[in-house]
């Protein structure tokens, strides 16, 4: 069952990157390119718990989880202060 939590995960993340990026390119507001490229990153952070608890539970990658989670919280905020209308 908490396979199916994991992929549901990155699917979700996925999604809201790609819908994201999407409206970007059509409406052209910064704001919606940066949460964009944050959803990118936590798409990444989610595959890598999937990889690290399921796939690989030998290979510790906790830190690489939260670094990629972390990139892309500073990525967000980035544009939640500069870039914002």
């Amino acid at each position: 069952m908490e396979t199916a939590v994991y992929v549901l995960g990155v699917l979700t993340s996925s999604l809201c990157a790609w819908l994201l990026l999407r409206g970007y390119a059509s409406v052209k507001k910064k704001l919606l390119l940066w949460s964009g490229f944050c959803f990118v990153g936590l798409t990444i952070s989610n595959l890598l718990v999937f990889l690290d608890l399921v796939l690989f539970p030998e290979i510790d990658l906790y830190r690489w989880r939260l670094i990629s989670a972390a990139i892309a919280m500073i990525t967000l905020l980035y544009g939640l202060i500069w870039e914002s209308e």
